[in-house]
């Protein structure tokens, strides 16, 4: 993957249980539809109770969004040159095997363990960001993820963009 990270940051006017207030990473978004990775949703388990052979692992595990929350995807800022790994931008690493994830841990780097993921069909998202349900925000670089803490990471995103969120109006924009 080449070009900047793109974060959806949900418009203070999505609510709801799952994407109210988060920041999503997207890692694809095509003709066929979109997928991401909640960032900033931590859960209350660390890693060593979710995975046998993790002891001492006690990051904590993260909620990822709503579709298969067995899937676990690893984002870790320094690549290892493994099989199943895939460079986002220089900092930012992620990967779906167990493999990586384990070698991850061993070498003793910051990461994230992130269950399940965030889905959309063909237009979907489009037609969300139309309504004004998301907030589009590019980075260079992955300072997002490693410097900011997970409460603040929303209003940074926003910050970035020299939006204040309480002058977000509902409905979004439309030509």
């Amino acid at each position: 993957m080449s070009g900047p990270l793109t974060f959806l940051v949900a418009s203070p006017h999505l609510h709801g249980e799952v994407f109210g207030g988060t920041v999503i990473l997207l890692l694809e978004h095509d003709e066929k539809g979109a997928m991401g990775l909640i960032v900033n949703a931590p859960t209350p388990q660390p890693v060593s109770e979710l995975m046998a052979g993790a002891e001492g692992q006690d990051t904590p595990a993260w909620l990822g969004g709503p579709v298969d929350p067995t899937l676990g995807w690893c984002l870790y800022p320094d690549a290892l040159e493994l099989d199943g790994e895939i460079s986002l931008v220089p900092g930012l690493n992620v990967s779906s095997s167990l493999d990586v994830l384990r070698a991850v841990m061993e070498s003793g780097q910051t990461y994230m363990l992130v269950l399940g993921y965030a889905g959309w069909n063909a237009g979907q998202l489009a037609g969300e960001a139309r309504a004004g349900a998301w907030v589009w925000v590019e980075q260079d670089t992955p300072e997002l993820l490693w410097d900011i803490p997970a409460a603040g990471r929303w209003s940074e995103a926003l910050r970035r963009l020299g939006v204040i969120p309480s002058t977000i109006m509902p409905g979004g924009a439309q030509a």
